[in-house]
């Protein structure tokens, strides 16, 4: 059996949704979602929270998570990339002794992440011989048709592809931001969570909403009282 960690990432710094990480959704912290997944999920050898902010530290305890040791400073502010975070924990474990094969890397978030998309999403990362894998889902238009305001009028991003019918366009898709499986010796060689050999993991648009603003927020929640009332 291959030793797993879950790593939830969640700093305390969120400056457009204040204490965002912590902030109730549907009756509980929006970290338990993830928290409570990833254990439920029996995937890992440790579930634990990378934060910098006592307060999520200790919400994080009590949902059964582990907080053994508290983000750097450097790897706390508005700068500091998901893998820079990922290395600081996974340096922290080596440090100790501790060496996992594979990780687990979820965003406290992402309210919509289930044990069993852990569990298929893992389950195919070991069937298939990749070394990662993300959640994507397809975007709703074809973005080589996309519009941007240059000193106040409309322009193309894309003019070359102005006459293309959007049936001739490729599908592209985008991280939704839920989490990221991937051995981890691979992940400190390139030091990047998506390369070459990284697997896309396509959920539907109904299953994901990415929060970035309060706005965001409210759509969410709508989103997840109607999945969770239909069944989706």
């Amino acid at each position: 059996m291959n030793s797993r960690l879950a790593i939830i990432t969640a700093r305390g710094g969120s400056k457009r949704i204040p204490q965002k990480n912590i902030k109730l959704f549907h009756g509980k912290p929006i970290i338990a979602y993830s928290i409570e997944a990833a254990l439920k999920s029996e995937c890992f050898n440790e579930v634990m929270v990378s934060t910098d902010d006592e307060k999520i530290a200790n919400i994080a305890k009590n949902l059964g998570a582990k907080v053994p040791f508290m983000r750097s400073v450097n790897n706390s502010s508005d700068f500091a990339s998901t893998s820079d975070v990922l290395l600081e924990v996974i340096s922290e474990y080596q440090k100790e002794g501790r060496f996992f094969e594979q990780c687990c890397c979820l965003y406290p978030t992402a309210a919509f992440v289930t044990a069993e998309l852990i569990k298929e999403s893992m389950n195919i990362l070991e069937e298939s011989g990749a070394k990662s894998l993300i959640p994507v889902a397809p975007f709703p238009s074809p973005i080589h048709r996309a519009l941007v305001i240059k000193n106040g009028f409309i322009t193309r991003l894309y003019p070359q592809f102005e006459k293309f019918r959007s049936q001739d366009l490729p599908v592209t898709y985008l991280d939704v931001g839920q989490f990221y499986w991937f051995y981890i010796e691979h992940f400190l060689s390139h030091r990047t969570l998506i390369t070459s050999s990284t697997l896309p993991f396509i959920v539907s648009t109904k299953k994901f909403q990415d929060i970035d603003t309060l706005n965001d927020w409210e759509e969410a929640e709508i989103k997840f009282e109607i999945l969770n009332k239909n069944k989706i």
